[in-house]
């Protein structure tokens, strides 16, 4: 995506687009195949500082320019919201997580249910993540037992 894409992008959610945010933006358009933490961002991103990168994605997650979830080991993972709308996530999904190879995995294909609370309880986000092997993994263990 290019830098005026990125900033309109931004200005379109009200965030004002300054340099630390078009760089986090940038990346996380770059890594729209998967969803990244803030380990992975730094490691990517590596002359800007953690905070700087934490404080991006907290703004972000404010502004429905990103959402997160918990990848079944205790990490926040981030991606990109395909949503338009302000608190309207339309791009909830189910999530796999490779306890071999530590990677998350999209699931797009799956939607989340719908829930239908008890009246005085808000939703602000949910999560579903599936553990098990990736085909990738699962090849390699059964390779691995016929040796």
């Amino acid at each position: 995506m290019e830098q005026n894409d990125i900033i309109a992008h931004l200005e379109h959610k009200n965030v004002k687009p300054t340099a630390n945010r078009i760089l986090v933006l940038k990346t996380l358009f770059d890594n729209t195949d998967k969803p990244v933490s803030l380990a992975d961002l730094e490691r990517i991103l590596m002359p800007m500082d953690k905070s700087s990168i934490f404080r991006t994605l907290t703004l972000f997650l404010e502004h429905d320019i990103t959402h997160s979830f918990e990848d079944g080991r205790g990490v926040l993972q981030y991606e990109l919201c395909s949503s338009e709308l302000k608190g309207k996530h339309s791009d909830m999904h189910i999530h796999f997580y490779c306890e071999s190879c530590h990677k998350s995995f999209c699931m797009t294909e799956f939607r989340l249910p719908e829930f239908h609370l008890p009246e005085g309880f808000t939703p602000h986000s949910a999560s579903f993540v599936i553990k098990g092997e990736c085909p990738q993994c699962r090849k390699k263990h059964e390779r691995d037992k016929t040796v």
